[in-house]
C-alpha cells in the first residue's frame, strides 16, 4: 500500500527536499504541500493523507496549533520537524502533548552520518507512523491535582529567570508539604522487595512518562532511573517540563548524582546512563560512547544492565512504548538477579516494539495498561488504598 504523504513548511527548499527523499521510495507518494499551518489544516481535510511532515515556525498557523487543529476534526499520524535547540525540544514536547506522533531533527545530518542514512530514516519513520492508530482526541497528561500554579501578584517576578526561581521555591515548598501530609497519613508501607523503579522508553515515551510520573506523590519511596531514546539537547527541556508538573523531582542526571528517593533522573540524550554504588548510596555515571557498538544513547539495556550489578534483584523495572528490542537484554539480567519487569500492552502503545520484545522472550510478568501502569506502581511499591 503506497502510503500518501502532505508536506507542511515554510521554505519551499525544504519543501522540495522531503518530498524528494520520500518520493524517492516507491511505497511512499507526496500529495501535496502547505507553507503555513493553516493551509496545512484546510489541505488535511481535502487530500485525506494517511501522513502529515510539519514544521514548527511557520506564519499564519503554528506547527503546534495546526497539530491541535488536525488532530480535533481530522486526525492523521504527523511527524514534527525541529531544530535541536532549548526552544526546538520545548516546541516539539508541546506537539507531542497535542497529538504529534513523532520527530525528526531538521537538520538531517544531526541524526545521521551520511546522506543515504538520513534518507532512509525519514523514509522509515513516516512508513512507521503510518501504520499507527490515530485518535481525534490526543493524549492528555494527567495533572499533579496539589502542584498549582500560582496567582498572578502586583510583585510578580518580570524576568524570566527570576519567574524560574520563584516556581522552582514554590514548587519545592509545596512538595514537602506533600510529603509531610502523606507521611502523617500513614499511607505508605514500603515495600522491601524493591529499593528502585526503573523505566525504559522510546517513541511515544515522552507523552507515557509524563502521564505516569504525574501521578506519583512527592514522598514516592525510591529513586526513579528513566531512559528515553531522545537527541541530546532536548533531554534537558523534557526533564524541566516533568519538573515543572509532577510532585516528585525530576532533573537530567549528572555525573555523580547520589541518587535519593523521590528523584526522577532521566538519562541525557548523546551519552550512557550508568549506575555504580551501592544501595542507599549508588551514584550515577554519565559516559560518552564512541564505541560504535550501541545503537542507542542512551541505552536501555546498559543502564539496566548497571542497575542488576548495583541493586541485583531489588528493582522494579518497566518497559514502555518504543520501536526495537532496547531494553530486552537488561531486562532479563535483570529478572536473572530475581528484579520485576512489567511492560506496557500493546492497545496502549504508540509503537509496540520495546514491550513486546521483553514480553515475546518471557521477562516481564504483566503487561499493563499506560492508564493503569502509575496506580499498579504505587500499590507495588505499598501504597494502600489503591
Amino acid at each position: 500500500m503506497t502510503v500518501k504523504v502532505l508536506v507542511v513548511d515554510d521554505s519551499a527548499f525544504f519543501r522540495r527536499r522531503v518530498t524528494e527523499i520520500l518520493e524517492d521510495n516507491a511505497n511512499i507518494k507526496v500529495i501535496g504541500s502547505a507553507n503555513n499551518g493553516e493551509e496545512a489544516v484546510s489541505q488535511s481535510r481535502v487530500l485525506r493523507p494517511d501522513v502529515i511532515t510539519m514544521d514548527i515556525e511557520m506564519p499564519v498557523m503554528n506547527g503546534i496549533d495546526a497539530v491541535k487543529a488536525i488532530m480535533s476534526s481530522n486526525p492523521c499520524p504527523i511527524l514534527m520537524f525541529s531544530s535541536l535547540t532549548h526552544e526546538g525540544a520545548t516546541a516539539t514536547l508541546n506537539a507531542l502533548e497535542a497529538g504529534a506522533a513523532d520527530f525528526l531533527p531538521k537538520k538531517f545530518e544531526d541524526i545521521a552520518r551520511n546522506r543515504d542514512e538520513a534518507v532512509k530514516t525519514l523514509q522509515d519513520r513516516v512508513l512507521a507512523i503510518a501504520r499507527q492508530p490515530v485518535s481525534r482526541t490526543p493524549a492528555r497528561p494527567s495533572p499533579a491535582p496539589t502542584v498549582k500554579k500560582p496567582a498572578e501578584r502586583p510583585d510578580e517576578p518580570k524576568t524570566a529567570l527570576e519567574r524560574i526561581r520563584q516556581r522552582n521555591q514554590e514548587l519545592q515548598s509545596q512538595r514537602e508539604s506533600d510529603a509531610r501530609t502523606a507521611k502523617s497519613a500513614g499511607s505508605l508501607t514500603t515495600n522491601r522487595a524493591y529499593q528502585i523503579l526503573a523505566i525504559g522508553t522510546s517513541r511515544g515515551g515522552p507523552v507515557a512518562l509524563q502521564k505516569i510520573l504525574t501521578q506519583l506523590p512527592a514522598n514516592f519511596p525510591y529513586p526513579i532511573v528513566m531512559v528515553q531514546h531522545m537527541p541530546a539537547a532536548f533531554t534537558k527541556a523534557f526533564a524541566q517540563r516533568l519538573n515543572g508538573l509532577c510532585q516528585v523531582n525530576v532533573k537530567e542526571a549528572e555525573d555523580g548524582d547520589v541518587l535519593r528517593a523521590g528523584t526522577a533522573y532521566l538519562a541525557p540524550g548523546g551519552k550512557q546512563l550508568m549506575v555504580e554504588g551501592r544501595p542507599g548510596s549508588a551514584r550515577l555515571r554519565v559516559k560518552d560512547d564512541t564505541s560504535g557498538r550501541i545503537t542507542y544513547k542512551p541505552s536501555v539495556d546498559l543502564t539496566f544492565a548497571s542497575l542488576s550489578k548495583t541493586y541485583m534483584g531489588k528493582v522494579l523495572g518497566v518497559i514502555l512504548t518504543g520501536m526495537g528490542a532496547d531494553g530486552r537484554d537488561g531486562s532479563r539480567m535483570l529478572k536473572d538477579q530475581g528484579a520485576t519487569i512489567w511492560a506496557q500492552d500493546q492497545a496502549s502503545c504508540v509503537v509496540y516494539g520495546m514491550p513486546q520484545a521483553v514480553a515475546q522472550a518471557g521477562i516481564s510478568t504483566r503487561s499493563i495498561s499506560l492508564d493503569d501502569m502509575a496506580r499498579m506502581i504505587m500499590k507495588e511499591v505499598g501504597y494502600s488504598g489503591l
